[in-house]
């Protein structure tokens, strides 16, 4: 028989749903409208006076060089980050998995830098890595490598990529964990038993039934890497050297807060918000079809 929630009052399951609709209305709906209206005005740097302008911002926009190459460096960054991010976590996650002594602690201290804030992670790595102050920067210099993110911009971005790929391993670790636990230990046993060794068991048989998590912490970490990702890039570069590692969330408040460009800046965070959307709408029906429930 189908199980059904039953109330006592007609009012009350609406009720229960006002928090989160007056939450999504408020901090999402309101002022994803006011961009989108804000980037059909041409606006001064405090925002005391406005002129319509239709798609002017956009097409001003669109004939910038810089915004190609922030697309450019946000694909390259958004990649990097994905993938060693669900990689690392996987491979974590597999290996703290097994009957280990201490394991419970070691799933602690992996779970535990999710609960830094973007901004110290970027901080905690720059003190690592500043090329002249970084406990990790001379030991890579006495290795003859010349190694300035400050003013190199390939250094910048793997300093970058390492930082956001070690703020969200510990989130991806989590979920990985948990499908890792839920996979019938019988099934594993029987591949066992059938003579499938370790890594045939694990792409024939693990990775499968952990693709509904995979697919699930794939989307997360794109959205991640576009819009969590401002703290640690003003942290640690600054969108430099030369604008090198401006993604397109940093250029939105680069122009918006330290350009006083508000009504590009409001083009710019709409056109993100779909690429955003699109992103998300190809990842559910293109790669859910791979994705074995």
């Amino acid at each position: 028989m189908e199980k059904r929630a039953l109330f006592s009052s007609k009012i009350l399951p609406y009720m229960l749903l006002v928090p989160q609709l007056a939450i999504t209305l408020i901090f999402f709906y309101w002022p994803a409208s006011q961009a989108i209206w804000q980037s059909f005005l041409l606006e001064d740097a405090f925002g005391l006076s406005s002129e319509f302008v239709g798609f002017e911002n956009y097409r001003l926009l669109f004939q910038q060089p810089e915004y190609y190459r922030a697309m450019m460096t946000t694909l390259v960054f958004s990649s990097s980050v994905a993938v060693l991010s669900l990689s690392c976590a996987l491979l974590l996650a597999t290996q703290a998995d097994k009957q280990l002594r201490g394991g419970e602690a070691y799933k602690t201290l992996l779970i535990w830098p999710y609960a830094v804030a973007p901004a110290i992670a970027g901080v905690l790595w720059i003190f690592m890595f500043h090329p002249t102050l970084g406990t990790l920067a001379r030991p890579i210099k006495a290795m003859g490598i010349d190694w300035n993110p400050m003013l190199n911009a390939k250094h910048a971005m793997i300093l970058l990529v390492l930082s956001a790929t070690w703020k969200q391993i510990s989130y991806n670790f989590l979920f990985f964990l948990a499908g890792l636990q839920a996979i019938p230990k019988s099934v594993i046993e029987a591949a066992a038993i059938d003579g499938s060794g370790p890594i045939r068991r694990f792409w024939t048989i693990i990775f499968p039934l952990l693709s509904p998590t995979t697919f699930f912490l794939i989307v997360v970490t794109i959205v991640y890497v576009f819009f969590e990702t401002f703290g640690i890039i003003d942290a640690v570069t600054g969108g430099g050297p030369a604008g090198q590692t401006t993604t397109l969330v940093y250029k939105v408040y680069a122009d918006g807060r330290l350009g006083g460009d508000l009504g590009g800046s409001a083009a710019q965070s709409v056109i993100l918000m779909i690429i955003v959307i699109a992103l998300t709408a190809v990842q559910f029906r293109y790669v859910e079809r791979k994705v074995q429930y």
